[in-house]
């Protein structure tokens, strides 16, 4: 039977077209980028479309959308081997983060492409990235199992797992990668997995979307001079029950007692602050150092090597669900799909 893959398009720069007038390049529709790809039908798949209507620039995506992505999926599960989400890639880790979680028991391919260059241009990397990611979205093991069985991104030569990925150039094709875990596969003249690194499903369970995202939460980046009187400001933003904080190297921050102090407070007051890395490889290490460790006993729970797109969507979910404070700190460390290395995460 032909693979039947459904393919969900947001907009973004794959699908977009200069403005005469100002030059500027805006989403245009899903037949105009079809058009512009007609070796798709060399593959052979029955493939179906939903678009969002008006398409749209990743910069405004939002939960609203997340939603949207995941209840297409959800709705079609039972009826398509595969699906390809063609989103901006400005906030394309986001989305993968966020449906990582969302699509609860996923054990069918959700590939997320888009391009650096509209569809539309000679020298355009998004006719190479769709047709990649809908050959991955179709391919099957030995035992006739989906390949993929989770929420990646396909970029130029590599697919990397959603949640553990972070775009790194605004400029090269290459504009994705997973800085604390392997590629899931390399685009070559053919298309190589890494079976290890792939997520495994042992027995499939029903998909079990989950919607509700918490949007309550915000981050905090550290830089040498944030005063006191910004970071009780920060802290006391109302209606905050989560807030990411972005620290130097290994989890360290100020050792200044209005520092430390601060945050503390803000633990006692309920707020769940957790400790995640401004750098992009590696992870928080809170016993390393004398700032690290100030955080801790702070109550600002380490997070490993989650990424920042990661824990912030996480938290999204996981005050989504309805649950308290300590149940969000316990399950933060937990790995729901794959987005936080189990051995990295119970040393903390």
């Amino acid at each position: 039977m032909k693979p039947r893959i459904l393919i969900v398009y947001t907009g973004g720069t794959i699908g977009m077209i200069e403005d005469p007038r100002t030059k500027a390049l805006k989403p245009f529709d899903f037949t105009h980028l079809m058009v512009n790809v007609p070796k798709v039908k060399m593959l052979d798949y029955e493939i179906d479309n939903i678009q969002f209507h008006p398409p749209i620039d990743s910069s405004d995506m939002n939960v609203e959308h997340w939603q949207s992505i995941a209840r297409s999926i959800a709705d079609n599960y039972e009826s398509y081997d595969g699906f390809v989400v063609l989103h901006g890639t400005d906030t394309m880790a986001y989305t993968a983060s966020a449906l990582s979680f969302m699509l609860g028991n996923l054990s069918k391919p959700v590939i997320i492409t888009g391009s650096q260059l509209p569809i539309g241009e000679v020298r355009t990397d998004g006719e190479e990235n769709l047709i990649t990611a809908l050959q991955i979205a179709a391919d099957r093991d030995e035992e006739g199992n989906p390949t993929v069985r989770e929420v990646a991104i396909l970029f130029e030569n590599y697919l990397w797992r959603g949640n553990r990925s972070t775009k790194r150039s605004a400029n090269n094709f290459n504009a994705f990668k997973s800085y604390n875990y392997p590629y899931l596969a390399k685009i070559g003249l053919g298309i190589s997995f890494d079976r290890d690194a792939l997520r495994k499903i042992e027995n499939p369970k029903p998909l079990e979307p989950r919607y509700e995202l918490d949007t309550a939460v915000m981050c905090i980046n550290l830089f040498p001079g944030l005063n006191e009187a910004i970071l009780r400001h920060q802290l006391n933003t109302p209606g905050i029950k989560g807030i990411v904080l972005r620290t130097y190297g290994a989890g360290n921050g100020p050792t200044y007692p209005w520092f430390i102090e601060a945050l503390h407070d803000a633990v006692d007051r309920g707020i769940v602050i957790l400790n995640v890395t401004q750098c992009s490889n590696g992870g928080v290490k809170p016993n390393r150092y004398m700032g690290g460790d100030y955080l801790t006993g702070a109550g600002v729970i380490p997070v490993a090597d989650l990424t920042f797109e990661a824990a912030i969507t996480k938290m999204m979910f996981l005050f989504g669900m309805g649950l308290d404070n300590n149940e969000v700190k316990r399950m933060m460390l937990r790995p729901l799909a794959g987005e936080i290395s189990e051995k990295t995460a119970s040393k903390i």
